[in-house]
């Protein structure tokens, strides 16, 4: 169902950007929210604005985050800017001076000093987000102009669309003390002997995470993958163009060609194919006996011992690398290819005991150059080796 993935793929579908889809997913609407509400216990919000899917993760993951944003301040920022837009109507302008005032004033702390071209940056990448997102359009100006300068202006236009951008939360949350208690709130209604919570948690963490571990989470989903993986495969398999692949510690939903649900790894980037080559040593590794493979097909590696590896990585097929990562530093390739393994939970780093966890997704995927591009470099290398004699 193709306006299903869409609806899964995107934050939501504005009338103003794309009316046929919009109208599209609006006569699908009965066949989403019944899929959506029953397999995943997930909102379908559809009015004349937009059509949204409330995509709440069953368990939060680093990925999950604004990939565009740096800092923690900008999350603040953006809490505060939408804030300011609640008071305004659709179609209302505002310019930016009214927006940094705002900000300042209700900013815990200190407020903001907005002379500081770190402030005036982070601001920049959250208005930059919100048009993105369709929550504003530019009217009028460029925030380069306040990017140089605090007295830059911009005219924004308020398309009404952030009233739908944070969740909705069915108890008041000023009492929560702890992250966890955000999780919990989605279940508090449900009858667990029924197994409907189960079911909704089972349903995200294939559907919204790169794989589902065993040693993550609830138990007991593992234990509904035992009992009902036929069925809940079959039902997957004949929604989406995909494969449901159930292991003794993983589980993961592989997309196929015609399927588009989010971002998708490998991504035709050069990153994610160094990140192939690493899971191709990793493979290495474990056939040799190097490392090994605990029952719950994870690895434990001194984080030492696995930023060898991906020097070695470097060293033998670096000389394919993209001209950015053929050339960077020692230590800053090391530190981006970790981040983004951990983005993609190839990877959990444990900074407190020193090791590193790889998980079972880095076993589902390899990557090599061809024979033949081996044999011309490493000819290559040999003449030039030669040469220097």
């Amino acid at each position: 169902m193709k306006e299903l993935e869409t609806l899964l793929e995107k934050r939501w579908i504005l009338k103003s950007e794309d009316r046929e889809l919009y109208y599209k997913i609006r006569d699908s609407i009965g066949e989403i929210r019944k899929f959506a509400t029953e397999k995943m216990g997930c909102q379908v919000i559809e009015n004349a604005l937009l059509v949204k899917m409330e995509k709440i993760p069953a368990m939060p993951e680093t990925c999950m985050g604004i990939q565009s944003f740096t800092s923690k301040e900008e999350y603040a920022f953006l809490c505060i800017f939408l804030m300011f837009l609640e008071d305004r109507d659709p179609q209302e302008q505002f310019i930016l001076s009214q927006l940094t005032e705002y900000i300042a004033s209700n900013m815990p702390g200190e407020g903001v000093d907005w002379t500081l071209y770190t402030n005036r940056r982070r601001l920049v990448r959250v208005l930059r987000y919100a048009v993105d997102q369709g929550i504003i359009r530019v009217t009028d100006g460029s925030d380069d102009a306040f990017m140089e300068n605090e007295t830059g202006e911009v005219l924004y236009e308020n398309t009404g669309a952030s009233r739908y951008f944070m969740r909705n939360f069915s108890r008041d949350i000023m009492a929560y003390t702890r992250p966890e208690e955000f999780e919990e709130s989605d279940w508090f209604a449900m009858d667990e002997e029924r197994g409907i919570a189960r079911r909704h948690r089972v349903y995200k963490r294939l559907l919204f995470s790169v794989g589902m571990y065993r040693r993550e989470g609830a138990d007991e989903d593992f234990e509904y993958l035992k009992y009902y993986g036929r069925r809940l495969s079959d039902d997957l398999e004949q929604t989406f163009d995909c494969q449901l692949h159930i292991h003794r510690g993983s589980a993961f939903l592989m997309q196929g060609g015609d399927c588009r649900i989010g971002e998708t790894f490998p991504g035709n980037t050069g990153l994610s194919d160094i990140l192939l080559l690493c899971c191709t040593e990793i493979r290495k590794k474990v056939e040799k006996g190097e490392w090994e493979l605990q029952k719950d097909d994870t690895i434990s590696v001194q984080i030492v011992e696995f930023e060898q590896m991906l020097r070695q990585v470097k060293g033998t097929y670096g000389f394919g690398f993209i001209k950015g990562y053929r050339e960077m530093p020692e230590g800053e390739f090391i530190r981006e290819t970790e981040e983004e393994m951990e983005r993609w939970t190839l990877i959990r780093r444990n900074e407190r005991e020193h090791t590193v966890v790889i998980c079972p997704a880095a076993g589902k995927m390899s990557g090599c150059y061809p024979r033949d591009f081996m044999n011309k470099i490493q000819q290559s290398e040999q003449e030039k080796g030669e040469a220097r004699r």
